[in-house]
């Protein structure tokens, strides 16, 4: 799946979600996306809405979505200052008419596990012709399955495919470790194998996120903030500060590189041990000239430059043409 210049067959993306962590205040979300650029993080992610388009009702929610709200305006300059660092820039939209905006500044779409089941705000953004990340908590593989061939739907109509991706989640804040189920990771690649699976991490600390390399995640989410003590609101307690965010990103590199590619070939570094560390057949005990070679006859000892385990039918029956010490390894030219 290609993001931007980024393919997510070559490397693992790695996503710093900022969502609403910056709390509205602008100079914190600028250095929020430099603090993430210097972990070394692929995104940062945003988060965009209209408030009175998300709540009904709950006064204390709709005061709160609105303390943290942005305008385009400053989406957008967002956006150029997260380039400027490096970083592909995207945020979530909550509502079509954000989506109708964000379509102008970026290169990909999230669609949260809260809407996973918002189909005109999905159907939107596969409009977009886009590549598309979704979030799969609260759902079912079959509710899954169902996202899939909608998506699908739009694009092979216009005989585009942009990429999808679903990333397992738990949609709890924080996730107990004994509820990540980080081998659904694993379900998800196996039943669905045309899309990009990856992760977006909820649980305290980075380990989940790490770990999910090996059970097969391409696309890493981790919330992130300056400080976890930053204020009472809840993401800051799961997220990680830019020390951890550094070090995930470390550890991510480095679990990728140690799980390799899918196949089982000899490694370099073995090669010498081809020789050194296999075995040979060799005399069981001192052995005459003339001598008549029986299966009693033999041993088998180290390095593996003779006649290797298995080859032992070539040479029982065989006369030998010299003497032989114990432990000495057998050559064709020693018989006849």
């Amino acid at each position: 799946m290609n993001i931007g210049n980024f393919d997510t067959n070559e490397r693992v993306f790695i996503i710093a979600e900022i969502g609403n962590n910056h709390e509205g205040n602008f100079e914190i979300a600028k250095k929020m996306i430099s603090e993430a650029a210097a972990s070394g993080v692929d995104a940062v992610k945003f988060q965009t809405f209209i408030p009175e388009h998300i709540s009904s009702g709950d006064k204390t929610r709709l005061d709160r979505l609105r303390g943290f709200q942005f305008s385009y305006d400053q989406f957008s300059e967002l956006s150029l200052y997260a380039k400027r660092k490096g970083l592909i820039f995207f945020s979530t939209p909550f509502d079509i008419e954000s989506a109708k905006f964000l379509n102008t500044i970026q290169p990909i779409f999230k669609i949260a596990s809260g809407d996973n089941n918002f189909f005109p705000l999905i159907e939107t953004v596969a409009n977009f012709y886009k590549p598309m990340i979704i979030s799969t908590g609260i759902i079912s593989p079959e509710e899954i399955k169902k996202i899939e061939t909608f998506i699908k739907k739009i694009w092979h109509k216009n005989n585009v495919n942009p990429g999808l991706s679903f990333l397992h989640c738990v949609a709890s804040y924080p996730v107990p470790d004994d509820q990540a189920n980080l081998a659904s990771i694993i379900y998800l690649n196996k039943i669905f194998p045309e899309v990009v699976i990856g992760y977006s991490d909820h649980t305290l600390g980075i380990k989940a996120a790490v770990m999910s390399v090996i059970a097969g995640s391409r696309i890493i989410e981790k919330h992130f903030t300056l400080d976890k003590n930053y204020s009472n609101f809840r993401d800051h307690q799961l997220s990680a500060d830019p020390k951890e965010l550094a070090i995930l990103v470390k550890e991510v590199r480095k679990a990728e590189e140690m799980l390799g590619i899918e196949e089982k070939k000899t490694q370099i570094c073995e090669k010498e041990m081809n020789l050194a560390g296999r075995r040979s057949i060799a005399a069981g005990q001192d052995l005459k000239t003339g001598s008549k070679l029986k299966f009693s006859n033999l041993t088998w000892v180290r390095p593996g430059n003779g006649l290797s385990p298995g080859n032992e039918s070539k040479i029982i029956g065989k006369i030998l043409k010299r003497d032989l010490k114990f432990g000495e390894i057998i050559k064709q030219s020693d018989l006849s």
